[in-house]
């Protein structure tokens, strides 16, 4: 269809569109800037240049492996190559990393008492006696079953069943155990199938 055909206004906007640089096929300019934020879980942050008509710049995980990285602390200064992608600039390439102004998240140390061993506990657990499964999720790696002598949770690892040989419980599953009195409540710290 040839362009005489569309009103005037339709053919200024085609005219506009066709001025529009190419999204594919362009080629990297070489930008520099400073990071603004990046998420390590998501895989990505952005870059705000140094050039204001660029705009912020994607910066995918992905390409920090020539540098041994996985993420950017914010503040580091950046040298890369970008191009113009479909929602925006995008690095291709990161050239430098400068962390000399970049502000490091904390390192959280984990506490010596976070995690108890259970098996460690087992001395001052009381004797065996009968429970039965609550509920277990493998996945996060724990449940809780009820004694039989109380209705109180008792907090099971999935290490403590493993060290029994237990691969899977079930809901109400007869079990037999020594339990002994946690920080957070009643544990169990060793496990027998039920005969």
């Amino acid at each position: 269809m040839r362009a005489e055909t569309f009103p005037d206004a339709e053919v200024r906007e085609l005219q506009q569109v066709d001025e529009r640089p190419s999204r594919s096929g362009t080629e990297p300019h070489p930008y520099s800037g400073t990071v603004k934020w990046f998420d390590a879980t998501r895989g990505f942050g952005f870059l705000v240049a140094d050039d204001p008509q660029a705009g912020d710049i994607l910066i995918h995980f992905s390409i920090l492996r020539a540098h041994g990285r996985r993420s950017l602390p914010e503040g580091a200064r950046i040298e890369c190559l970008a191009v113009v992608r479909d929602r925006g600039m995008q690095a291709t390439e990161v050239l430098t990393i400068d962390l000399s102004d970049a502000v490091e998240p904390p390192v959280r140390e984990r506490p010596v008492t976070d995690r108890v061993d259970p098996s460690s506990l087992i001395a001052d657990a009381g004797p065996l006696e009968d429970a039965t499964v609550k509920w277990f999720n493998r996945l996060k790696g724990y449940g809780f079953l009820i004694r039989s002598s109380n209705d109180a949770d008792v907090f099971v690892h999935m290490e403590t069943l493993r060290r029994a040989g237990i691969i899977d419980v079930e809901p109400d599953q007869p079990l037999r155990v020594r339990i002994v009195n946690g920080a957070k409540g009643p544990l169990a710290v060793l496990v027998e199938p039920a005969e």
